[in-house]
């Protein structure tokens, strides 16, 4: 996303593997970069609509929606709505992106429209955006093309189960192919170990064959499981409002602070090149 003045990190939150803490993570980790002062949206591409439902958007005040920025070219500004938390706004979704596949199958850079509604708003530097989460739907579709097109890198949940190497093994497909096809440039940004269950042993083996093979890409901060994360969406809040102290907020609070701190690596190590 092009600005003159400031260039929002574009994240990708996915995983084609349904029920990894996907949706949950763009939640609280977009709510816990405003909490350290970054400026965050957050775009809802699943037609669920649930993370605009957990940070407490109803359903009847979804008057402009991610579908009609990328069907009918509405703006990113008209579309953002602030949510409760200070420094964070989102593009809610709702069940006409059901239909965005259809619509757009005949349409000019249909896999590109997000991308475009970005950078359009970009251009004059009237975003001011530090980061732009989106939140993929679980599965392959036009939806999570666009959002891996218009993103600089993924941020890939994984539960810490059984089952979550496979699902993997599928999404550093899906990347591998939209490299080559649509984002050359789009990267791995990290892998979020989500779910994790000190008592159970499975759950420690999971994550370290996870950070044997994939290494430094895997943060250190973990997610746990905690009732109070679960809890959270149904009163419409992101757990770090619901109860700052819980040890799912304060994962959160440290996750966010290591995507700061590698971006801030990052950006100095370009600036050195």
């Amino acid at each position: 996303m092009a600005s003159k003045t400031k260039t929002a990190r574009v994240l990708a939150v996915s995983n084609q593997k349904g029920g990894v803490g996907k949706t949950t993570t763009a939640i609280n980790l977009g709510t816990a970069l405003a909490a350290i002062g970054e400026k965050v949206l957050i775009v809802d591409m699943d037609p669920q609509g649930n993370a605009s439902t957990g940070l407490g958007v109803p359903r009847e005040t979804r008057r402009i929606t991610i579908y009609d920025v990328i069907v009918d070219g509405r703006s990113v500004h008209d579309a953002a709505v602030p949510t409760a938390v200070p420094g964070l706004h989102i593009i809610p979704a709702d069940a006409d992106m059901s239909g965005v596949e259809i619509e757009l199958s005949q349409a000019d850079r249909r896999s590109y429209r997000l991308r475009d509604a970005l950078a359009r708003q970009g251009e004059d530097g009237s975003a001011g955006y530090d980061y732009v989460l989106i939140d993929c739907p679980p599965s392959l579709n036009l939806l999570t093309l666009n959002a891996m097109a218009a993103a600089d890198g993924v941020l890939v949940p994984l539960q810490c189960e059984f089952f979550a190497l496979e699902g993997l093994t599928q999404l550093m497909k899906t990347i591998e192919m939209v490299r080559q096809s649509l984002n050359p440039s789009l990267e791995i940004q990290g892998l979020v170990l989500t779910m994790y269950d000190r008592r159970n042993a499975l759950s420690g083996q999971v994550a370290a064959d996870v950070r044997a093979h994939f290494g430094e890409k895997v943060y250190e901060a973990v997610i746990p499981r905690n009732v109070r994360v679960s809890e959270a969406p149904s009163f419409g809040k992101p757990v770090l409002i619901y109860d700052l102290k819980c040890t799912g907020s304060q994962a959160y609070l440290r996750l966010a602070k290591e995507v700061v701190g590698r971006e801030r690596r990052r950006l100095k190590s370009l600036a050195a090149a």
